[in-house]
């Protein structure tokens, strides 16, 4: 089915268009039988600009699709069958094609022109269509925004997808020149931590294009230790890194950052009574804020597509973001929904696909079921994750953060925190243990 696009008030301009590209690319379908095997999946009949040429190239394709020969002969009484010989010209035409084509030898390159002046013509129609919606005050702004973003995204995509297709010995090449950048000290194997021990386990950090869950149960310090990583990955590559907050306001994660850089208990912070020292202290710590280019935004009622927004703005507006952290999961959907798990599901995917498509390691935390109260051992297992198997599948890495103190009073590890790999796609499973300092929320290396 043909796509209408929209070319109105184009103050009268020809859209763009390469129109001896397309001959050439028909001529040289009819010359080499194996040249539309070769651009089915790469160039849609739409994107040729005159119809006669749509109608040529689609009966190549359903040739193709039966596994038949591909010729002049061919084509010409596939079209005479299907009564559109006259509308393409005749006879004529398409022997004309072939006469003017030397040979099908660059006929990628050629799609690709044709494919791009396609994608030209489908942006021009999605700026009329976005000048209408801003006419349009019967829907409100911020759905007209989302919709007007979605229709130059969907375009971007498009023009993406192709390079996900390569040879494996290209792909060799590529991992062969990083692994030799890391082994020389030029690159980094991941994004660090700033925990060893989570570094060691995680093959030297977090990696973009990674969906990283951090489970917990209330009270575990799963968003401080989040938010935290965020923070410190910020300071340390001086690069953007972001947190959406669904729950917590900016006012009170930057709070947290005060205490953790100041060195004053929150308490003290909260009640405003402060030695001269300690305003010093904090006078610092608000000055070092300059150095650490963390983006916050406390949205509530977040969706993906508006995630994927802002974190698309951030890049092109700081550089590439080097981790995007999400608090947290279940307040993204509608909790008294029937289909809750499939919508849950819905978010992790497009969470996966995000992390991909931005290559950023987005890190996602996700409440656990009450069932785990309900165990003696109430460390966190897989099987914990609430409300969907999805989350485990559409991860990479999971984490679970667990305090023993919190349940047993007596525990000989008061003051530990134990961040536990349940997943680990592509490396090792384990727990190590950190110091945490809830006064000042914030975790730390136990020492060697």
């Amino acid at each position: 089915m043909t796509q209408q696009l929209d070319f109105a008030d184009v103050n009268d301009q020809l859209p763009p268009q390469n129109i001896e590209a397309e001959e050439a690319i028909l001529g040289g379908i009819m010359l080499d039988p194996d040249a539309t095997q070769m651009l089915a999946d790469t160039l849609v009949a739409e994107a040729f600009y005159i119809q006669a040429h749509r109608d040529i190239y689609q009966a190549a394709l359903q040739l193709s699709l039966q596994h038949k020969h591909i010729d002049l002969l061919t084509v010409t009484s596939w079209l005479s069958d299907n009564d559109l010989l006259v509308r393409v010209g005749g006879r004529n035409k398409l022997a004309n094609l072939v006469d003017r084509t030397v040979s099908a030898v660059n006929i990628d390159g050629l799609a690709e022109m044709v494919m791009d002046k396609y994608h030209a013509r489908k942006l021009i129609s999605a700026a009329n269509q976005i000048l209408k919606l801003a006419y349009d005050e019967s829907v409100p702004l911020a759905e007209r925004l989302d919709a007007a973003q979605e229709k130059i995204f969907s375009i971007r995509h498009e023009t993406q997808t192709d390079k996900s297709v390569r040879m494996n010995r290209d792909i060799s090449v590529i991992n062969f020149a990083e692994i030799e950048r890391i082994s020389q000290g030029e690159q980094e194997p991941g994004i660090s931590s700033g925990f060893y021990d989570l570094d060691t386990l995680t093959a030297g950090g977090f990696h973009p294009g990674e969906l990283i869950i951090v489970g917990g149960r209330p009270s575990m310090g799963k968003s401080s230790f989040a938010h935290q990583l965020a923070f410190s990955i910020a300071k340390e590559y001086s690069a953007p890194t972001m947190i959406f907050s669904l729950e917590m306001s900016g006012e009170e994660i930057n709070k947290r950052f005060l205490s953790s850089e100041s060195g004053i208990e929150m308490s003290f912070l909260k009640s405003g009574k402060l030695s001269n020292n300690q305003w010093e202290s904090l006078a610092q710590a608000v000055g070092d804020m300059d150095k650490v280019p963390l983006i916050i935004d406390d949205s509530t009622g977040s969706t993906p597509l508006q995630i994927r927004s802002k974190l698309r703005k951030a890049i092109a507006q700081h550089g590439q973001v080097k981790l995007v952290v999400i608090d947290y999961l279940q307040l993204m959907v509608d909790s008294s929904s029937n289909r809750l798990t499939q919508m849950i599901g819905h978010v992790t995917r497009e969470l996966k696909l995000l992390a991909r498509e931005c290559n950023v390691p987005i890190m996602l935390l996700s409440q656990l079921n009450r069932g785990v109260e309900d165990r003696n051992d109430k460390r966190p297992m897989l099987s914990d994750l609430r409300d969907s198997g999805r989350i485990e599948e559409d991860a990479d890495i999971v984490l679970a953060v667990y305090r023993d103190e919190y349940y047993n009073s007596e525990s000989p590890d008061r003051g530990i925190a134990e961040v536990s790999i349940l997943k680990n796609r592509q490396g090792a499973t384990g727990t190590i243990k950190l110091l945490f300092e809830p006064h000042f929320t914030r975790f730390k290396n136990l020492k060697r």
